[in-house]
């Protein structure tokens, strides 16, 4: 297996296009470098191989030691490996390997481009690699990810105080010793240049190092997609209550996912929801103040058993945990089920969807934020 690659390619065919090549101009002349917390973002872990690279000629130091092991050319890539309980990075070995591109190039980790970093961890016979970038600049990414870049500012800037301020309470309340964030949905989506643009570039800019506090700490600032009228008082969700995460009526209505349905066959339901035999019907048990399913009773010829709102969901492949389960025949022995749902999301903390619908009557961020989180404060961080 060869452990390197071109990424010259890759990275021209990126640029071909107008949109690309502005946004690859925008991130070399114009979009502002600056001096913020650094954030330890997982980007691959557990893997046997991952593929790295740099747009500049980037060092190669020992993560351990920081020494300088070597260096790699501009877009020429390397498959960085396990070996034993070391990296192996081309002719480098080490406990822990950091590349760091030269005159603020870009890095390669897996399959997109980042800005900063990037550390190849050894960790049990496998490699994590972790992209460390600057706070703000991750925001920029964060954004497009979440939302897209051409909503209204006043939207996005919501946005970028609730992502600020979420990062930096995971940093300090979740982080471990290898990372503070990953880049999925469990984190916040963040997906490095590709998803990048002019509109987050100045939402973020807009509202450099602000955050979120309560009683002088910064909150756990959850954000969803759409709720699908109404958002959940947090305790009802999960397990600890916060006062700043209370129910209000959302202003999501008119989004693509305020209202959706998906029909099951029941030997489609059979196979997805086990022993009960074929199934007949699906009962709300418990549910939260604003409806969404806490405990669901499946019902079947050969029994019942009582399934979490959050364990339904995942199997059936829901958007939230707000529906409802109907037989489409409406008869004792139903062929078919139709579940219609309402919201996509936890539905706790800031409504995306109901941000755009308020930006766009004219209100401005901070009372945005103050609508979808109770009490909080408006502050800035000391970079430190």
């Amino acid at each position: 297996m060869k452990s390197q690659f071109s990424l010259t390619s890759l990275f021209s065919g990126l640029t071909k296009g107008y949109w690309w090549g502005a946004l690859f101009l925008w991130l070399l002349i114009v979009a502002p470098a600056q001096a913020s917390l650094i954030l330890r973002v997982a980007i691959q872990e557990g893997v046997n191989q991952v593929k790295v690279g740099s747009t500049t000629r980037a060092i190669v130091r020992d993560g351990s030691s920081g020494q300088i092991l070597g260096e790699i050319p501009a877009m020429d890539g390397f498959a960085a490996q396990p070996s034993g309980n070391k990296v192996a990075l081309s002719k480098w070995q080490a406990n822990d390997i950091i590349i760091e591109p030269s005159a603020n190039g870009y890095v390669w980790i897996g399959d997109r481009w980042y800005r900063g970093s990037a550390m190849l961890i050894s960790r049990k016979g496998s490699v994590t690699a972790v992209n460390y970038v600057d706070l703000e600049q991750y925001l920029y990414s964060v954004l497009g990810a979440e939302m897209s870049g051409n909503w209204p500012q006043e939207a996005l800037k919501a946005q970028a105080v609730a992502a600020r301020s979420y990062a930096l309470h995971q940093r300090q309340q979740a982080g471990n010793g290898i990372y503070d964030l990953d880049d999925t949905q469990g984190s916040q989506v963040y997906k490095g240049l590709e998803t990048e643009s002019s509109g987050t570039y100045a939402a973020v800019d807009a509202t450099k190092d602000q955050v979120l506090t309560y009683n002088g700490q910064v909150i756990l600032a959850v954000f969803h997609s759409s709720s699908g009228g109404h958002t959940e008082n947090v305790e009802e969700v999960w397990s600890q209550p916060l006062p700043y995460l209370r129910g209000v009526a959302d202003f999501d209505q008119g989004s693509p996912v305020f209202e959706w349905s998906k029909t099951f066959t029941r030997s489609q339901l059979n196979g997805l929801i086990s022993g009960v035999g074929n199934i007949m019907e699906l009962t709300p048990q418990r549910k939260t103040t604003f409806g969404s399913i806490v405990s669901m009773k499946v019902v079947g010829d050969q029994g019942s058993k009582i399934l979490s709102g959050d364990a339904l969901r995942e199997v059936l492949g829901l958007k939230s945990n707000r529906f409802m389960v109907v037989p489409v025949n409406n008869s004792k022995n139903p062929t078919a089920f139709e579940v219609k749902g309402r919201g996509f999301g936890h539905a706790i903390g800031l409504s995306q969807w109901g941000a755009y619908n308020l930006a766009q009557q004219g209100y401005k961020y901070e009372q945005i934020l103050a609508y979808y989180y109770r009490g909080v404060n408006l502050a800035k961080i000391q970079v430190q």
